[in-house]
């Protein structure tokens, strides 16, 4: 069921999620620790002086909530796919390894090189999430039947908790803790410029591609045959779709650390108003994403700087008990 069935309807919810996410943007811009008014926001971006406010501005909280709008936007829409691909509703890259495996795999290259570039975490977080993601597959599919629900999500739990344990062990080994505790956590403090000149790219331009490509995802979701019978072959389109929400996966965990269930819950939502057309799922679930971090990280930093993973959980934890509560469904 959906709650909007006109498309005009739809298109108007879509302009209005666009202009509450870019009110919310500019609001994340003047409220923190210490607030700031709107023309010094206006004036830290066009008048700008050598003064503490504009830089406070400028390089810390304006790069910092633009990471948040794309990691919400990456972690939404790799649910989304996941969740067509497995035709699994409880799919989510913090459930099925794939944030876990990224977290390793950095732990690793920061255990050998604690000054790592930021192109090169990047590259460790989407190797990762492709050793995390590939496991639970594997495990999952490995009895006759292909993917089950409740196998997957099992498989996904055992393999997350065993490659946590591996980057913990390696981080006590190597004693670099503080380091891999902020991946753990999950923030966006401390996004800088250069970071997003690296991450903001490959986000965008693998939203485009999956949005572009969303009829075929759509196709899959329904069920192998019924994708078959469209002309969708299946196997390419569950390969390419799964290395795209890898992709994703790893470039945000790169960027701001794991957060949970961010995957889980918004493209439920996106379908609550939009039906199961992922050509409308995938660019709804992208303004609830970002809408959605945006507004954790503000009252993360309102209540003192809070970990940002702490206050996505405390809505998280108890939607996903609902979602198995209604054995997976919520429309």
């Amino acid at each position: 069921m959906k709650l909007f069935n006109n498309k005009l309807s739809i298109e108007l919810q879509g302009v209005m999620l666009l202009a509450v996410l870019l009110i919310l943007l500019i609001v994340s811009f003047c409220l923190g620790v210490e607030n700031y008014s709107l023309k010094e926001v206006y004036d830290a971006l066009f008048n700008y002086r050598n003064i503490e406010s504009y830089n406070i501005i400028r390089d810390i909280r304006i790069p910092r909530e633009i990471a948040a709008v794309l990691v919400g936007m990456a972690l939404a829409c790799s649910g989304a796919i996941m969740q067509g691909v497995t035709k699994n509703a409880l799919a989510d890259p913090s459930l099925l390894g794939l944030n876990a495996g990224a977290s390793m795999v950095i732990s690793i290259l920061l255990a050998f090189n604690t000054g790592a570039g930021f192109l090169a975490l990047m590259s460790a977080g989407f190797i990762g999430a492709v050793i995390g993601g590939t496991a639970v597959i594997l495990i999952g599919m490995s009895r006759r039947g292909g993917f089950n629900t409740m196998r997957i999500i099992l498989a996904g739990a055992a393999v997350s908790a065993l490659l946590t344990a591996l980057a913990d062990g390696i981080a006590l080994f190597f004693k670099i803790n503080q380091s891999i505790t902020f991946f753990i956590a999950g923030g966006v403090a401390g996004t800088t410029w250069q970071q997003l000149l690296y991450a903001a790219p490959v986000i965008i331009f693998v939203l485009i591609i999956t949005t572009l490509s969303a009829r075929q995802l759509t196709a899959l979701s329904l069920g192998e045959e019924m994708a078959q019978g469209l002309g969708v072959n299946t196997g390419v389109i569950r390969t390419v779709f799964s290395v795209l929400t890898m992709i994703l996966s790893g470039v945000a965990v790169a960027l701001v650390g794991s957060l949970a269930f961010v995957g889980l819950m918004v493209p439920h939502i996106a379908r609550m108003i939009v039906g199961t057309d992922y050509r409308l799922v995938l660019p709804f679930s992208a303004l609830l994403g970002g809408i959605f971090i945006v507004t954790a990280d503000m009252i993360a930093r309102m209540s003192g700087e809070n970990p940002l993973g702490a206050v996505v959980s405390l809505v998280g934890v108890p939607f996903f008990i609902y979602l198995v509560r209604k054995d997976g469904r919520i429309l």
